[in-house]
């Protein structure tokens, strides 16, 4: 279920000179402002978690996580060049999981590595703070990753979508609306990283029970309706 060629080829697409540059961007901002933060405040639990789940895990996961998820199929399909490779004799979920697990190891790098740094800058990972927000955003990258791969496959405007979910729901109506927050991968991640610190500076709406459910539902559904969407393409192709 995982094709050698077709990561090759993604990783090319989604580490390029010009997408390696943004992809750097908030990573490099995040850890800029540990710094500042840490020389300024010195070491503090509770802004380490702030900033922490303010920075890293509401903005910086979810964008990387749309530009890992989107490009890793998205511009094929835009351009038409999805069409060679569906023309290859590999199976369609082959290509999707394979292109998932480029996109999942992407953002991980991306966002659960400059957490943990900035984490260990700002409080030493004082309560497991550091460590809990870095499986959060492990966590988290797989979910994205999943969905906005799907949004890719499904949208030509899967840029735009995914921001307005990253940006508008989880990050504004999940910070207004209650309810909002039980269909929020942020959420369920820091259900997750509650669990690790085990103390009351990391909180989440959602139980771990129930976040664990939605994670693997997600994730599982997510990637199976990109390969059925990837199956229509084809037949289309074929037509």
């Amino acid at each position: 279920m995982y094709d050698p060629t077709v990561a090759r080829l993604t990783y090319r697409a989604l580490l390029g000179r010009r997408r390696a540059l943004i992809l750097g961007v908030l990573p490099l901002l995040l850890i800029v402002i540990s710094v500042v933060v840490r020389g300024l405040a010195g070491a503090d639990d509770q802004t380490a978690s702030d900033l922490l789940g303010g920075l890293a895990l509401a903005t910086m996961v979810p964008i990387i996580g749309v530009i890992a998820g989107t490009g890793a199929i998205g511009p094929e399909i835009d351009d038409g060049s999805v069409v060679y490779l569906l023309s290859k004799p590999i199976k369609r979920p082959t290509i999707i999981l394979t292109k998932l697990i480029v996109a999942i190891a992407v953002t991980m790098v991306f966002s659960a590595l400059p957490t943990l740094v900035a984490g260990f800058i700002l409080n030493g990972n004082g309560q497991q703070i550091a460590v809990a927000y870095t499986v959060a955003a492990l966590v988290a990258s797989i979910a994205y990753a999943a969905l906005f791969l799907l949004l890719g496959t499904v949208s030509r405007h899967a840029v735009v979508f995914g921001l307005v979910y990253a940006l508008v729901w989880e990050a504004l109506f999940g910070s207004l609306v209650p309810g909002a927050r039980t269909l929020s991968v942020q959420q369920w991640s820091l259900a997750v990283a509650h669990k690790v610190t085990g103390g009351e500076l990391v909180t989440s709406d959602v139980s771990l029970t129930t976040a664990t459910v939605l994670l693997v539902a997600v994730t599982v559904l997510a990637t199976w309706y990109a390969g059925q969407k990837l199956r229509s393409l084809t037949l289309a192709g074929e037509e």
